[in-house]
């Protein structure tokens, strides 16, 4: 290590990110850029720990204490080459990860662990600068036809080492575009499509062949599929949302948060015009139903179309600021999390249940709830409604950020008749194989809606052991 004593000596400096006042005006990334020196300072921070506990939390097994070293040591190139020695998109997780390896930084002990994320981000941008990151294609070739269905992390990921492995790939995507929901879930302003582009440019120039709006199961039937490869993963992600059944989820106004994201990134994008757009809180009194990171960008999203006033509620408890007894280091800590979007205009409420919307009977004009209180009856989370909170959140525009459930079962899951578990998700055993010879599944569709960097770890895993079974 560089410096073993380097946390003593400097203290956790942050990016930081674009003024509020500027930022809410355009959907450009809203985090900004340390500059060289400070960020190979704040790589000297990293202890070199005997027990690294950050790479131990790391889904991508990422190797935390080398790469910092070499940043530190001003040895960008190298750092890269070991960072995506264990990650296919750093440039992706470098900008959304909820950074589970700073939660278990040991210097979090003291609330100021290394700024790893930013590290990361910082490697690979330099990397793209100096022209380190080149398109390599496989040098050899062997006769396998591999088809990933959907092109999200997940099927980024697999695509991705099936391609290096020498296979013949292809990503169906049933989109217009390829990224999945790092194109058309994550907003702008967090992750900039150009770096989405910029990966997928790069996987098409080292052979991956990439084609959009191949819906399997509709516009294109299962059986090409199933007898045109040798070999197949589905990544096509946990998109049935969970919805909220009580009175009056019929009317207008209520709107899946998805379908609303979407819809700005289309319009960033040029896929549609703004006058196109009929999903937008422009003028609006808007309610996000929801408090975790899709509600956010939610927020965010809402306060630059330029709505009325922005809330944000969610049915559990509000967070303590520090760990409780029960959330110890080195875990990731469930403490409050208030995002960029958060700063820029929102009023949030927690432990408030949502009993029903009011309205015209058509268009709805507020969300009648209720508070809540939780306690824990016989080891379990309950809840229990107070007497008399009773009250209506008026809103022209309610967003369900509520979360997915399962991937979508009609066509592609239905016409394999594939098993699925107990959670509608596919089900897989320890090889990620599926019931259905020569399939396999990744990411959400046999896990649940997750993280980012769990759908890439997930999309890795799937494709080593799809090359063990095309080299059998």
């Amino acid at each position: 290590m560089g410096d073993q004593t380097g946390f003593l000596k400097i203290k956790r400096k942050e990016a930081g990110n674009r003024p509020l006042n500027e930022r809410i005006c355009d959907f450009s990334e809203v985090e900004q850029v340390l500059n060289s020196e400070d960020r190979m300072l704040q790589a000297s921070r990293c202890m070199d720990c005997g027990i690294p506990f950050c790479h131990w939390s790391c889904p991508v097994d990422n190797l935390i204490p080398e790469w910092n070293d070499l940043l530190y040591k001003g040895e960008w190139r190298a750092a890269y080459e070991r960072l995506s020695a264990t990650n296919n998109f750093p440039e992706f997780t470098g900008r959304i990860c909820p950074a589970s390896c700073e939660h278990a930084c040991v210097l979090n002990l003291n609330q100021e662990p290394v700024t790893i994320r930013e590290n990361e981000v910082a490697i690979t941008e330099r990397a793209f600068a100096e022209g380190y990151i080149k398109p390599v294609p496989p040098k050899k070739r062997t006769d396998k036809k591999v088809a990933v269905i959907g092109s999200g992390p997940a099927g980024m990921a697999a695509a991705d080492l099936l391609n290096k492995a020498g296979h013949n790939v292809t990503i169906f995507e049933k989109d217009e575009k390829a990224g999945g929901l790092l194109r058309f879930g994550v907003p702008d302003f967090k992750l900039s499509k150009a770096v989405v582009e910029r990966r997928l440019s790069m996987m098409e120039k080292e052979g991956v062949q990439i084609r959009t709006g191949a819906h399997i199961g509709k516009n294109i039937p299962v059986s090409e599929i199933t007898e045109g490869y040798d070999a197949i993963c589905i990544a096509i992600g946990a998109g049935h949302p969970r919805r909220l059944a009580v009175e009056g989820s019929e009317f207008e106004g209520i709107i899946y948060a998805l379908d609303f994201l979407a819809a700005q990134n289309r319009v960033n994008s040029g896929l549609m015009t703004v006058s196109d757009n009929k999903i937008v809180a422009e003028g609006k009194n808007v309610l996000v139903i929801g408090g975790g990171d899709t509600g956010s960008d939610c927020v965010g999203t809402a306060i630059r179309q330029r709505a009325k006033s922005v809330t944000q509620i969610e049915i559990l408890p509000k967070p303590p600021l520090m760990r409780a007894f029960e959330n110890p280091w080195p875990y990731f800590g469930k403490t409050l999390k208030t995002t960029t979007s958060h700063e820029e205009g929102c009023e949030r409420f927690w432990s408030l249940s949502t009993l029903r919307f009011v309205g015209d009977g058509r268009i709805t004009r507020g969300a009648e709830v209720e508070e809540v209180s939780w306690e824990t009856i016989n080891g379990k989370f309950a809840m229990k409604p107070v007497p008399g909170t009773r009250h209506v959140i008026e809103t022209d525009m309610v967003l369900l950020a509520l979360g997915f459930v399962h991937p979508v079962l009609d066509g592609l899951l239905t016409e394999l008749g594939l098993e699925l578990d107990g959670r509608k998700n596919v089900k897989v055993n320890s090889s990620l194989a599926t019931s259905h010879t020569k399939i396999f599944a990744a990411g959400d569709s046999i896990n649940g809606a997750s993280l980012v960097v769990n759908a890439i770890a997930s999309g890795r895993r799937a494709a080593k052991e799809i090359d063990r079974f095309l080299k059998q």
